[in-house]
């Protein structure tokens, strides 16, 4: 009953500060928060594949992604200290309230053993998510707000039709069952049009999450007026819930007739994701939503990783979890760059260097790992898609790959160069720059020491808990 345990705390803890209207009390407890749910993580490890409130299973996937969101709540936490606090206590309080809710419906999505309660606590996440994106009230939060709403609640829809055609696999007698275990004993025996069905609605409703194409537009809209911190967990640990939902229906079916469908769909998406991230990141004067689009990007080489198959499944899970460190310590560096530049606009941006030397360091770092640049553990993800690419013969999807990457690769080295050493190419919008203690910059190393060390060296245990998640695919 740990499980529940933890909802419960969680909940406790989530109506605490928003009845308790203190800053300092907040404080404590979304600490002992971040806390408690590292704790919880270590219980999943230790109790791997164990079932509780018959609902939610520790297997080794949910416990990857749930580590990786651990790892990161208390920089998160803390970062979001920092950037609320000047708001007044109303709104300092639903941003951590909210945040803590989040944190929550992605841990319950994460272990979740079934589709429909999966669906839930996606659904649910959106409307965490949508308290945060709203938190600084500016018309363009309340825009952003309601179309992530409304384009997330669109997505779920179809996620559900999916959920719906699934049922039909079992007839009328046990539509209800829709357990993972349940379908894996009668997916060989189901009709494969609806399999191909309820494959193609759940990827597309799924991708609201994932942030892969086709219904990529609503993450990038949100980054662009969401606290930094929200930021840093929409594009990481929110995506990685949108990808397990998505996986764990292709590893429902890859033992069906239905596999090559499933890789056809997969590259395609993660072609067009690249196509688009490319494109955009030519053309980007918002850094944040550049770097919307690099999860665009990265999100994309996942799809056509999982849909290589073979070493792309391995290089799909490892890319994720190096995306997530990754990609969550460049949107805490630019929490610090707005404070210091006051804008994130392009064209007023500029002398980074000269104006805070710790900040531009993690934005180098930072770039060439998210580049995948060695010694970008990412270096090693992308080369062994390249790799299955090879030995599945399709050169076609290599060539176009690699050609939109040299794309992404040049918008955003141009992009950050611009940033740290060149002056702002608009002047008159130049501003008096705040100080930041470079004792903030901290986590970002440490997040982006540990992406480098993993193109050295990849730790037994995180090896091992990857090819658990991958035991049950086609070698």
């Amino acid at each position: 009953m740990t499980l529940l345990l933890f909802f419960i705390i969680s909940a406790l803890m989530s109506m605490s500060i928003v009845l308790l209207k203190s800053k300092t009390i907040t404080k404590v407890i979304a600490i002992g928060y971040a806390l408690i749910h590292i704790w919880f993580t270590i219980y999943c490890w230790t109790n791997l594949n164990k079932t509780e409130l018959s609902y939610f299973t520790y297997n080794s996937a949910g416990v990857l992604l749930l580590s990786v969101l651990s790892f990161l709540t208390i920089p998160t936490v803390y970062h979001g200290f920092i950037y609320a606090a000047g708001d007044d206590v109303k709104k300092y309080n639903i941003y951590h309230a909210a945040l803590i809710g989040l944190m929550t419906f992605m841990s319950g999505a994460y272990l979740a053993n079934g589709m429909t309660v999966l669906w839930i606590f996606v659904e649910a996440t959106t409307l965490a998510v949508a308290a945060l994106i709203y938190h600084d009230r500016t018309e363009m939060a309340l825009e952003a707000t309601w179309k992530y709403v409304f384009i997330c609640s669109t997505g779920i829809a179809l996620a559900y039709l999916g959920i719906l055609f699934l049922g039909f696999i079992y007839g009328r007698g046990d539509a209800a069952n829709l357990s993972f275990a349940s379908f894996a004993n009668i997916i060989n025996n189901a009709n494969p049009l609806y399999l191909k069905i309820a494959f193609v609605f759940v990827l597309i409703g799924f991708s609201t999450k994932m942030g892969l194409f086709p219904m990529h537009t609503v993450t990038i809209d949100a980054h662009s007026v969401a606290p930094p911190p929200i930021s840093a967990l929409i594009s990481t640990t929110l995506m990685n819930v949108g990808f397990l939902a998505i996986f764990r229906v292709y590893t429902l079916f890859s033992s069906s007739s239905i596999l090559p469908f499933m890789n056809h769909v997969l590259i395609l998406a993660g072609i067009l994701s690249l196509l688009i991230a490319s494109g955009y990141m030519l053309k980007a004067k918002h850094l944040k939503r550049m770097l919307a689009y690099s999860s665009l990007e990265n999100m994309g080489l996942v799809a056509i990783a999982v849909g290589v198959g073979g070493v792309g499944y391995y290089a799909a899970l490892l890319l994720l979890v190096l995306h997530s460190l990754t990609k969550s310590s460049l949107f805490y560096q630019m929490g610090q760059l707005s404070r210091v530049l006051h804008t994130f606009k392009l064209d007023e941006c500029g002398r980074y260097m000269k104006l805070y030397p710790a900040g531009a360091l993690v934005l180098i770092i930072g770039m060439i790992c998210i580049l995948a640049i060695p010694p970008s553990g990412l270096f090693i993800t992308e080369f062994l898609i390249f790799k299955g690419l090879v030995f599945n013969d399709q050169w076609f999807v290599l060539i176009i790959a690699i050609l939109l990457l040299c794309f992404v690769i040049y918008a955003m080295s141009t992009r950050i160069m611009h940033i740290i050493f060149s002056d702002p190419r608009n002047v008159d919008s130049l501003r008096p720059s705040d100080k930041v203690n470079p004792v903030e910059t901290i986590s970002q190393f440490v997040l982006l020491g540990v992406v480098i060390i993993m193109c050295f060296y990849q730790p037994p245990f995180l090896v091992d808990l990857i090819n658990q998640s991958l035991a049950l695919l086609p070698k």
